[in-house]
């Protein structure tokens, strides 16, 4: 179980994490919800004793990340997938780590095959792509078989197919009673993955619960109804102090009534029905409505005078011909 309690963190005058507080727990997929600069990354790295906070604590399984006797046996943490040495292998970047932990060859070859990158695991690792990196550095996290795995944006970067693998392992791996804690900009990913959302905006909670409640407290519920007798099913929806909207494909869209009544009345007033379908608000809708005021940079243009200067952009690295330790 991941704990934090009152965590605070400050860059100058710059809050970063205010008063923050909340638990992870075992047995289910937690995501870490927030808009750019809402303190997630600087919450994961407070966790993770990278960085140390000016109030408050962060313990993992009840210790400090720096008190864990072989720290990659209790979490596995991805935070930044390049962060490796260009010039290693795959494999040879594994072993490094595996030798610190007293984790065996064997292992090494389990989490490659895992991830996927058995054809590459002799090639530098300064050569993979974005993707590639992203699997190698979930392969690190795996390494130690921990039961605490920290994940920040571990979709970053790969294909399709990519992502439905690092969903399932990450279903797998809470299954199996272990802690998973995963950040992600990816609203409708996350929909399907996590179990329960931890919130926060400007460093601050803005939500701590299920990912069905959190949808459900911040979208309404529409009642979709497809019928020749629109005009009588809204006014019999109307007169009994429903809402309903008539779109431009014919559909009727009613708020403020449950679908089942919706059809009580179309009953009662002898209206055919061809559709009656409840839908409740997406993951990303009720995302933006609760965290609207917490964006920190909004989406206006930048005027001639204040837009920035292009980044530069990263050289291609060539495909490496053959390993260097």
């Amino acid at each position: 179980m991941i704990e934090a309690k009152n965590l605070t963190k400050r860059y100058g005058d710059k809050i970063a994490v205010n008063d923050l507080s909340f638990r992870v727990e075992p047995g289910r997929v937690t995501g870490f919800l927030g808009p750019n600069g809402a303190g997630k990354s600087t919450t994961m790295r407070l966790i993770l004793g990278l960085d140390r906070p000016n109030e408050g604590d962060a313990t993992i399984d009840g210790k400090h990340y720096r008190d864990l006797p072989r720290p990659l046996q209790t979490v596995g943490a991805l935070l930044e997938a390049r962060a490796v040495h260009t010039g290693r292998s795959a494999y040879n970047h594994l072993l490094a780590l595996a030798q610190t932990q007293g984790v065996g060859k064997k292992r090494i070859d389990e989490v490659i095959q895992l991830v996927g990158l058995t054809e590459v695991a002799r090639k530098r690792a300064g050569g993979f792509s974005l993707g590639m990196g992203q699997r190698l550095g979930i392969a690190a996290a795996l390494l130690a078989d921990p039961s605490v795995l920290i994940l920040d944006e571990p979709v970053n970067g790969l294909d399709p197919e990519g992502i439905v693998w690092i969903r399932t392992l990450m279903k797998r791996l809470a299954s199996e009673g272990r802690t998973v804690f995963v950040s992600s900009h990816l609203m409708n990913e996350m929909a399907v993955t996590a179990d329960h959302l931890i919130v926060i905006g400007r460093g601050r909670l803005i939500a701590d619960c299920s990912t069905e409640e959190f949808i459900e407290r911040s979208t309404e519920e529409v009642v979709v109804v497809r019928s020749p007798d629109t005009e009588g099913i809204a006014a019999a929806v109307e007169g009994e102090g429903g809402k309903t909207t008539l779109g431009e494909d014919g559909l009727l869209s009613v708020t403020h009534m449950q679908a089942a009544r919706v059809g009580e009345l179309a009953a009662a007033g002898g209206f055919v029905l061809h559709e009656l379908t409840p839908k409740r608000g997406s993951l990303e809708e009720a995302f933006m409505e609760l965290t609207r005021e917490s964006v920190e940079y909004g989406g206006t243009a930048a005027t001639p005078q204040a837009a920035p200067q292009a980044a530069p952009q990263p050289q291609a690295v060539p495909e490496p011909q053959g390993e260097t330790r």
